[in-house]
This record gives structure tokens, C-alpha cells and sequence, in this order.
């Protein structure tokens, strides 16, 4: 077998997408987790306004949108899959990856008019203000993704992608599944824990 090299179709050693992606990614990451643990801090030293804070809030709204944004990451997931291996059905993935993930927006929007028509806002007391800081914060998160799924969507749908190079999708890809991560942690903190 001299002289024969069999190039792997994927380097499982080499992160997906672009590397400035993936700083820009371990930075957001590190705000979140900046956050998360002022958030802790700030839970330990004052439990009862927390609890009730987190007493006010929609958990099943909260579980509906962690649902909408795991199957939305599964189908983004799927449509890098399919676009590697050059299949049918990137670009639908995509679109539809945006209209679960709308479930998430419109939940969040509802709940922040409801909090906001009874009088709850960013200065009402530490939960609160945690809470909406930290969850507007991941909303425009999710809105920047949303964005990037349907530019990829567009751009494979005019074939200006056309599977031959991986960095573009495998970058927005990325990024929506860095949204999709935080809301597992802020979920169970601002919707459980609290």
C-alpha cells in the first residue's frame, strides 16, 4: 500500500467553521458565563427575591421555547449534514429552522409585555433585573442567528454556496447552536433554580 494516501472526507481534529467564528464564540460564551455567575451571586445573597421573581415568570413559555430552540438546532444540524454530503433539502432546513425557532421570539415577547404591563422592568428589584438583562441579552443573540440561518438559506438557494466549501455554513451553524446552549443554562436557572 506505498504510495497510497486516503484523505479523510472530514478532519474531525479541526473545528467547523471559521476560527474569528469561533473567538468571537468563546467571547460570548465568557459574557454569558460573567453573567451566570453574577446572577448565582446575587441569588445567594437574596434567595427570597429571587424565588419570588422566578414565581412571576411563564415556566411552561420557558420549556416551549427551549423546545423550539433544541429542534431548531436539530435542523440546522441536519442541513450541514446534508449540505457535506450534497443532498436535497439544505436550504428548506434552514427556513424552517427560522420559522421554529419564531416560537422562541414570540414567547419571549410575551412574556416580556406581560411582565412589563404589571409592572416589572429592569429596576424593579435584582431578579428582575437579572432576568431581563440576561434574557434580552440571549433574545438579540437569537435574532443575529435567525439573521446568519437566513442568509445561508438565501445565499444556497441562489447557489452561491454550493458544498464545496464547508466554512460558511459550518460557521452559522456554530453560532446558532452557541444561542442554543446558553438557553440550556439560562433556562433552568431564571425558570427553576431561581
Amino acid at each position: 500500500m506505498t504510495g497510497l494516501i486516503l484523505e479523510p472526507e472530514f478532519d474531525r481534529h479541526q473545528l467547523p467553521g471559521d476560527i474569528a467564528v469561533w473567538m468571537f464564540i468563546f467571547a460570548e460564551l465568557a459574557v454569558f458565563g460573567v453573567m451566570l455567575i453574577g446572577f448565582a451571586v446575587a441569588r445567594s445573597l437574596d434567595p427570597a427575591t429571587f424565588h419570588a421573581g422566578r414565581e412571576l415568570l411563564h415556566p411552561w413559555i420557558g420549556l416551549l421555547n427551549t423546545f423550539a430552540l433544541i429542534s431548531s438546532s436539530y435542523l440546522v444540524a441536519t442541513a450541514v449534514h446534508q449540505f457535506r454530503d450534497k443532498l436535497s433539502g439544505v436550504q428548506w432546513r434552514l427556513w424552517l429552522a427560522v420559522a421554529v425557532s419564531c416560537i422562541y421570539t414570540v414567547g419571549k415577547l410575551y412574556e416580556y409585555v406581560d411582565l412589563y404591563s404589571q409592572g416589572y422592568n429592569l429596576g424593579t428589584d435584582t431578579f428582575f433585573m437579572f432576568y431581563f438583562f440576561l434574557t434580552f441579552f440571549h433574545f438579540m443573540h437569537v435574532i443575529l442567528g435567525q439573521i446568519v440561518l437566513m442568509v445561508l438559506a438565501v445565499k444556497i438557494g441562489n447557489g452561491d454556496y454550493d458544498g464545496s466549501d464547508m466554512n460558511g455554513i459550518e460557521s452559522g451553524a456554530s453560532y446558532w447552536h452557541m444561542v442554543d446552549l446558553v438557553w440550556l443554562a439560562l433556562f433552568p436557572m431564571l425558570y427553576v433554580l431561581a
